[in-house]
């Protein structure tokens, strides 16, 4: 990779990591409305999968979906309009952490239901080779979603009409509270491999691994050669969703936990980028600071923003239901 790629790459998962530190604290404070899912520890595989699109690619996400629509090119100003409920967020207030849509940056949506981006994802693509529009989809979702039936339909459909997909697995080890080898039987490269699909496993707190196998898999979709499957190895360094633990008990180990922690992928590739001599140590702690401070400005212009209105309820939203005014 580049050094100005490694750069903004450094400086998108900084921004991640600021973003889900302070909505961590908003929620302990009781000021985040809802549940909130944070990926810190995972800002690698959303961060170097987007540096090897186009702004005119196409993505999909889950409920873990902030840093998704970071790496993307969202905003994190109406990011936390939305999470506070205001109507300058993505979404006028009304979706939330779970369901952030950003047509502008290609931000198809997170969502609340395990799976439901990966046919949306799908449809993108068949849109994209139907259109000849060159577009790349990818779908973001758990090792959880592999077991869902729409994974498998969708990589059955993709492979026949060879659609330019790629099945991007966050394999962080869990599915909400158990390990996911208790709940499935073989892995996700298996699991493509009925279907002829290509199907890699790489590091997934490594920056650059990441890049260059989403990279390889978006030349074979717009070289018309279908789908492929990526499964980025990583570990979310919190619950499953924040304030788990007044229900969900202690079920990681705590050398689990620190091993990972000290795979830091923010840490791995700083020190990465001072060995090539790439980046100081001064410029990296001013990275740090210039995203805490845009988080912070970005939280504040959430704040001041006008609270959704109930009278909105049922504007901008596609249902027969509201079209009937219901």
């Amino acid at each position: 990779m580049i050094s100005e790629d490694l750069l903004i790459g450094l400086q998108t998962m900084i921004r991640i990591r600021c973003f889900e530190e302070r909505c961590q604290r908003l929620f302990n404070q009781g000021k985040l409305p809802g549940f909130v899912h944070l990926c810190i520890g995972e800002e690698a595989s959303a961060v170097g999968t987007c540096l090897a699109l186009k702004k005119t690619d196409l993505i999909t996400s889950n409920h873990r979906g902030h840093g998704h629509v970071i790496a993307k090119g969202g905003d994190v100003k109406r990011m936390f309009a939305e999470l506070l409920g205001k109507r300058d967020g993505y979404c006028k207030g009304k979706g939330g952490s779970m369901h952030i849509v950003d047509f502008a940056s290609g931000m198809l949506g997170t969502n609340g239901i395990v799976g439901a981006g990966i046919p949306i994802a799908t449809g993108a693509a068949f849109a994209s080779k139907y259109r000849k529009t060159g577009q790349v989809a990818v779908s973001f979702f758990g090792d959880g979603a592999t077991n869902q039936g729409v994974f498998f339909e969708a990589l059955n459909i993709s492979s026949l009409w060879k659609l330019p997909v790629i099945f991007l697995v966050e394999n962080n080890q869990y599915t909400e509270w158990s390990p996911t080898h208790e709940l499935s039987v073989g892995d996700t490269i298996s699991r493509a491999a009925p279907f002829g699909v290509p199907a890699v496993s790489v590091d997934g707190n490594n920056l650059e691994h990441v890049r260059d196998a989403v990279e390889k898999a978006v030349n074979r979709a717009r070289d018309g050669e279908g789908p492929s499957v990526i499964e980025c190895m990583t570990y979310r360094w919190h619950g499953h969703n924040e304030g788990e633990e007044a229900f969900a008990g202690d079920y990681r180990p705590a050398d689990e936990i620190a091993f990972w922690k000290n795979r830091d992928p923010i840490k791995l590739l700083s020190v990465e980028m001072l060995s090539r001599g790439l980046i100081t140590e001064e410029e990296i702690a001013d990275l740090w600071a210039q995203e805490r401070d845009l988080i912070e400005r970005a939280y504040e212009f959430a704040v001041q923003s006008e609270p959704a209105l109930a009278e909105e309820a049922l504007s901008d939203i596609f249902s027969e239901a509201s079209q009937r005014n219901i």
